[in-house]
C-alpha cells in the first residue's frame, strides 16, 4: 500500500489501522489520554504515549489539540464522571445527597487518583493550572446550581457566598480522600454538611 494511502489515524508505531472518521480518531485520542491520566498520573500522558495507545498518528493529534492540556482538559471533560444536581425539593436535601455523590466519586471514581499528580503540576505549569482550575470549577458547579434553586425557592439570601459553602463541604471531602486517607462514610458525609449548615446559619453566609 502506497504511503500516500496512509488515514490520519496513523499510529507512531504499529502497523496500519483501518481508515478512521474524524469522529473516531478524536474518541480514541480522548478516550487514550483518559486511561493514561488515570492509570499513571499526568507524567504518564505524553503525545507518543496517547499516539501509541489510540493508534492516532501524533501530527493528526496535534492538528486537534495543540498543547497537552488542552487533549486533557477535553479528555476530562468527557470522559470524568459527573455529578448529578439532586432535586429533593429542599436546601439541605439537594446539598446532603450532592455531598454523599462526591464522597462516592472521590472513593471509586479513576479520576480521583489521578488529580493529586495534577495538582503538583499546576504549582509549577501555568497550562496545568488552568486545567486543574477550569476541571474543579466543572467538579464544584453542582454547589452553584444547588444554591441558585435554593434562592429562586426564597431558602437563601440572593447574597449567599456560594465559595464558602463549597469550601466547608469539599475540603473535608477532599481531605479524608488524599490526606488522612480516612473513610468517607456517609456518617461522616452528613456531618459534615450539618456542620457546614450551623455555619452559615452564625452569620458567615
Amino acid at each position: 500500500m502506497s504511503t500516500k494511502s496512509r488515514s490520519e489515524g496513523v499510529p507512531a508505531e504499529g502497523p496500519e489501522p483501518l481508515r478512521r472518521s474524524t469522529e473516531a480518531v478524536k474518541a480514541a485520542s480522548l478516550a487514550a489520554a483518559y486511561e493514561l491520566l488515570t492509570e499513571v498520573g499526568l507524567s504518564g500522558v505524553s503525545f507518543d504515549e496517547v499516539s501509541r495507545r489510540s493508534g492516532v498518528a501524533k501530527t493528526t493529534i496535534y492538528r486537534y489539540w495543540p498543547t497537552r492540556s488542552a487533549l486533557l482538559f477535553d479528555a476530562v471533560m468527557q470522559f470524568a464522571p459527573r455529578l448529578q444536581t439532586p432535586a429533593t425539593g429542599s436546601f439541605r436535601g439537594d446539598l446532603t445527597a450532592l455531598a454523599l455523590g462526591l464522597a462516592q466519586r472521590l472513593q471509586t471514581g479513576r479520576w480521583s487518583s489521578a488529580m493529586p499528580s495534577i495538582i503538583d503540576a499546576a504549582e509549577r505549569d501555568k497550562e496545568v493550572a488552568e486545567l486543574q482550575s477550569r476541571t474543579h470549577a466543572g467538579m464544584m458547579s453542582g454547589f452553584s446550581a444547588i444554591v441558585a434553586r435554593a434562592q429562586a425557592r426564597g431558602e437563601l439570601d440572593p447574597n449567599f457566598d456560594v465559595s464558602d459553602l463549597t469550601a466547608a463541604i469539599a475540603g473535608p471531602l477532599f481531605y479524608r480522600r488524599w490526606f488522612s486517607r480516612q473513610e468517607l462514610d456517609d456518617a461522616f458525609v452528613r456531618g459534615v454538611v450539618e456542620r457546614a449548615l450551623r455555619w452559615d446559619s452564625s452569620g458567615h453566609g
